[in-house]
């Protein structure tokens, strides 16, 4: 029997725990790492607007340390606030990470070439033979 969303006509609203919905997350993003995220939806019978909406509710911290059965609906404008927050923190500090490793990688070509430069005419790279 199909059990997606779609297999023959309305099915009553299911309801998922905030354990059960960072479950899906988690076995979701694996699934689009193999490219299989739309073969994950139909098998469990989600939507990918859930996933979205999850994703929004994970990344605003509503669904950690729920208990099951706690009511957690769409977040509020400081929630919504603080989630745009949290992603512009974590891309900050990912470009930070990044400017980092830059500036050490220039660090050492300059003084690689200080090195060069410093070395005599006379010194001559081995040749091939």
């Amino acid at each position: 029997m199909n059990r997606g969303p779609r297999a023959g006509g309305p099915r009553p609203r299911r309801t998922f725990t905030p354990a059960q919905k960072l479950e899906h997350l988690a076995a979701y993003d694996q699934a689009c790492q193999s490219g299989q995220g739309g073969a994950y939806l139909r098998r469990e019978g989600l939507y990918s607007s859930q996933v979205t909406e999850w994703r929004k509710l994970r990344d605003g911290g509503l669904l950690d340390g729920k208990p099951d059965g706690a009511v957690v609906g769409r977040p509020n404008a400081q929630e919504a606030e603080n989630a745009r927050l949290k992603a512009e923190l974590a891309k900050a500090e990912r470009r930070a990470t990044r400017a980092e490793a830059a500036l050490e990688i220039m660090g050492k070509v300059r003084g690689l070439l200080e090195e060069i430069s410093e070395s005599t005419p006379d010194e001559r790279p081995p040749s091939k033979r």
